[in-house]
């Protein structure tokens, strides 16, 4: 798991930068290295962080 999905918890925002158009999305869930997010244009993803860096949004 890279440094910045390892940090993510519950209720945070976050984009796929190589997914731009699932839009920004909210971490349901992080258990060992498979985040949950709920994206507004793609509904629930299970993300394997061990492929895909996800950038956190601030300021929503």
């Amino acid at each position: 798991m890279n440094e910045v999905n390892s940090q993510l918890e519950p209720a945070m925002f976050v984009r796929n930068p190589a997914q731009p158009e699932w839009g920004v999305g909210q971490v349901q869930s992080n258990v060992a290295g498979r985040v949950t997010v709920m994206f507004e244009h793609a509904g629930k993803v299970v993300v394997d962080s061990r492929n895909v860096e996800l950038e956190m949004v601030f300021g929503l």
